[in-house]
């Protein structure tokens, strides 16, 4: 069962930029969320700590649909977290949604 958070109105956020977006998970640590607007308008969530050294995904270039880690230039797909080869690895991806011109991040429920 979701969970859904209004993050900010899309064009708050700037096309192939992002936000941050911080919640706790199931033990009770801070996670992360980088929320980004691609250039045609498609929003994608992932974890923001790239899966090689934990670099700030969400201060990375986008293009198409991935990021660069600003770190060591990992190119992550927002589609679905898994690193483009030859590099191996994967971050969590979130589900996102935008409705009347609010982006939505679908977060877990804690009583699910």
């Amino acid at each position: 069962m979701c969970n859904w958070i209004e993050v900010a109105p899309l064009q708050d956020i700037q096309r192939l930029g992002s936000r941050v977006v911080r919640s706790q998970d199931e033990a009770g640590e801070i996670v992360e969320i980088a929320v980004f607007r691609l250039s045609d308008d498609r929003v994608f969530a992932v974890n923001n700590r790239c899966p090689h050294k934990g670099g700030p995904l969400s201060e990375g270039i986008v293009y198409g649909d991935k990021v660069a880690c600003p770190l060591h230039s990992w190119k992550i797909s927002l589609a679905d977290g898994r690193a483009e080869e030859p590099d191996v690895g994967q971050t969590a991806c979130f589900k996102t949604k935008v409705e009347a011109g609010l982006v939505y991040l679908a977060l877990k429920d804690k009583t699910a």
